[in-house]
């Protein structure tokens, strides 16, 4: 069997590698892959609640090379064989009318999904030899104007040259360290890591052709890059660190009491529900965890990393993937069982995170034991203080713990038909209780093996 990994969190909350095996082992069933696409499931939504709109700033239009139009009853091999054509020949080209055209608007970079199944090689042959693997940093810097280009030099002293002090995540594919620049102010600095310098390139600009494409105070703000010595991402990080480094340190957690935890969960769910629904495209994230909620100074949360995110054309439902990406503890069944990706996986995932705000335990223990699993008994029979962090002690609002409770429990429901959406999960958390109703009634059904073959 072909080695396939996923990441998970150690002890000190970085991630390592687990095989494909361990997972197999640990659910009793064999990780199988599909190529076809199911049709919607159909989740009645709250459209018509009495709660404001979500805000969801829209970024300029973009312009027409980068708009993808596929057939409907495509499949999403076929479709994405049809949008690597379109698009890999707008960046083969981009550089050069970059160097001709300095003023041209950086919306117009084409967005490049990941690469995926036996498309991957034939479309990186196609791509990288006209991408070049060491980027000229004359060629990036007119993306943005707010954008800086940074020298390795100047990284390197931010982070004490990439010490292991300064490290704050990492996996099998980037590495992330906290830095000071010059003028005092906090960054976080994604490396990467993985592969040849020509798939690094086709990783560095895929994530880029993501980032250009979201605009929300719930995003977190790429402020620049560099391809001096490497692919760089850098980005705004206030001194709070990511949500990781306050919920896994003991020695942190009087930073988030409840009002800060219930905060935080409100500002990822709208910044998910903006790239679901608010963006341009429908982004699913794919990697949504503590350690890629960055934390502004206010508390304000922050979602990060698009390494591994994914848009999703409207007329699919999913994507129907065969490499198996993403972290340990926060899969849903239908991923790792059928390779199933749509907005259900990062609701999957931020359910895991509502459970870890409220108790204040790692999506896996120590002994890899699943939160999910752990929590799921308690919430069944109703004792809901028992999950409570004990740092908290009885600091917390009782309605609010309850509401975040039957959010996340159905949140976390097995199949995917039941979960809500993200906009169905902002209105209950800001108060619409014929919302709250709609969403619990989702997740009344009881969780059977059949409910694994169901379309998503």
């Amino acid at each position: 069997m072909p080695s396939r990994h996923l990441r998970r969190h150690g002890g000190d909350g970085f991630l390592d590698k687990i095989s494909i095996l361990d997972l197999e082992e640990s659910f009793g069933t064999n990780v199988e892959r599909v190529d076809q696409s199911s049709s919607t499931d159909a989740l009645e939504d709250c459209s018509t609640s009495t709660i404001g709109s979500i805000d969801s700033s829209m970024a300029s239009t973009e312009s027409a090379e980068s708009v993808l139009i596929v057939n409907a009853s495509a499949s999403s091999d076929d479709s994405e064989n049809r949008h690597h054509s379109a698009t890999h020949g707008n960046w083969s080209n981009f550089f050069g009318v970059l160097k001709k055209r300095p003023g041209i608007s950086f919306q117009s970079l084409p967005l490049i999904p990941k690469l995926t199944g036996r498309n991957n090689k034939r479309v990186r042959d196609d791509i990288v030899p006209q991408v070049s693997s060491s980027l000229d940093a004359d060629q990036l810097l007119c993306f943005k104007s707010s954008w800086k280009n940074f020298l390795l030099s100047e990284l390197q002293e931010a982070t004490n040259n990439f010490s292991r002090e300064n490290l704050i995540g990492e996996g099998g594919y980037a590495e992330v360290y906290k830095g000071k620049l010059k003028n005092g102010e906090h960054v976080a600095i994604k490396r990467l890591t993985r592969g040849s310098p020509e798939e690094m390139t086709v990783d560095f600009l895929s994530e880029l052709g993501i980032i250009v494409h979201v605009d929300h105070p719930n995003i977190a703000q790429l402020i620049g890059y560099g391809v001096d010595g490497g692919m760089h991402l850098v980005l705004q990080l206030s001194p709070h660190g990511s949500l990781a480094s306050l919920l896994y340190d003991t020695g942190s957690k009087e930073k988030l009491n409840w009002c800060t935890r219930f905060k935080i969960a409100l500002g990822a769910a709208e910044g998910l529900s903006y790239l679901h629904e608010g963006c341009q495209r429908r982004i699913i994230h794919k990697d949504i965890k503590p350690a890629n909620i960055l934390l502004t100074e206010d508390f304000d949360a922050q979602i990060a990393d698009f390494g591994l995110s994914k848009w999703l054309p409207d007329q699919w439902t999913h994507h129907t993937v065969s490499k198996v990406e993403g972290t340990f503890g926060y899969l849903p069944p239908e991923f790792f069982m059928r390779g199933v990706v749509n907005e259900k996986t990062d609701v999957y995932a931020f359910g895991v995170v509502l459970l870890e705000l409220i108790t204040g335990r790692q999506a896996l223990d120590s002994s890899q034991k699943s939160l999910v699993m752990w929590a799921n008994p308690l919430i069944r029979g109703n004792k809901t203080k028992e999950l409570v962090d004990p740092a908290l002690g009885d600091a917390y609002n009782f309605d609010q713990l309850n509401l975040l409770v039957d959010i996340a429990s159905v949140c976390i429901h097995q199949s995917a038909a039941n979960r809500p959406r993200m906009r169905q999960v902002v209105y209950s958390l800001k108060g619409d209780l014929d919302c709250l109703e709609k969403l619990k009634q989702l997740g009344k059904d009881d969780f059977s093996e059949d409910l694994l073959d169901e379309d998503p």
